[in-house]
């Protein structure tokens, strides 16, 4: 069994307010450095288990965050739910795809969603939920668009273990007819349904380390509260921009690192 040391609990707890940090900061994303900084700052080499420590992470933080977006009526969970029950079958189908796909390939494979959500964070406008008024048109409804959109997401969530908030909000835009806000708050839903159940799966196959998340997201609120103070003081867009090409970098040494899955081929 593997045994923290005590620069390891605080190294956790540090990656945690990392990606704390980065999401009250910037509003998304963050949660994808979770997998890459267990492995190579904390040195947790167990790529399967990461996995599943970071799914439970990312879940908890989200249900959460769920709670003060639930107080301020951001949250709705009728189509909030139309888009986690499919979800649910996409998470148990990646969870156990992600299971039997060797630790080195999952994580080439990884580098290269990091590289697809850095560069869907350079082009993506940033919009400050404490300015957009809540008049916002909505667009019509889409029951198809949530259901695929959910499974897609789903999958994604139970394979490599990641909240798919980037994901979501655009597909509870355009499929569930809900402005920005709402969309944001009814995001953690899904977040949080498919990061424990990812979990729970992991769980199941030995594959998690409850030490470990208690640690990250013990780091994550605390970073998430000077990340958020911090974000109204400062150029979002540009941060964001400097955030993806730290994930792109992050990507590129994940990739080198496992590469070897090339040699399957």
């Amino acid at each position: 069994m593997f045994t923290l040391t005590e620069i390891q609990v605080v190294l956790s707890i540090f990656s945690g307010i990392i990606v704390g940090f980065s999401l009250g900061l910037i509003g998304g994303g963050g949660s994808i450095l979770a997998i890459p900084l267990l492995i190579y700052l904390v040195g947790y080499d167990h790529p399967h288990i990461v996995i599943g420590t970071t799914a439970l992470a990312v879940g908890v933080n989200a249900y959460l965050n769920l709670i003060p977006h639930t107080l301020k009526k951001h949250v709705n969970y009728k189509i909030g739910v139309e888009f986690t029950i499919p979800g649910i079958a996409g998470v148990l189908a990646g969870s156990e795809l992600g299971l039997l796909t060797p630790g080195n390939d999952l994580l080439f494979f990884f580098s290269f969603l990091m590289i697809g959500i850095a560069v869907y964070m350079l082009k993506r406008k940033c919009i400050d939920l404490s300015q957009v008024e809540r008049k916002i048109v909505k667009s019509s409804r889409s029951l198809i668009i949530l259901i695929l959109a959910g499974l897609i997401v789903g999958f994604a969530s139970g394979y490599f273990g990641i909240g798919g908030g980037f994901l979501i909000v655009p597909g509870l835009l355009f499929g569930g007819g809900l402005n920005i806000i709402q969309s944001v708050g009814t995001s953690l839903l899904a977040v949080g349904t498919f990061g424990v159940i990812t979990a729970a799966r992991y769980a199941l196959n030995g594959d998690l380390n409850v030490i470990i998340s208690a640690l990250f997201i013990l780091g994550g609120v605390f970073g998430g509260w000077f990340g958020a103070r911090l974000a109204s003081k400062v150029p979002k867009r540009r941060l964001t921009q400097i955030f993806a090409i730290i994930v792109i970098v992050v990507a590129i040494y994940i990739m080198y690192q496992n590469y070897t899955v090339i040699l399957h081929f």
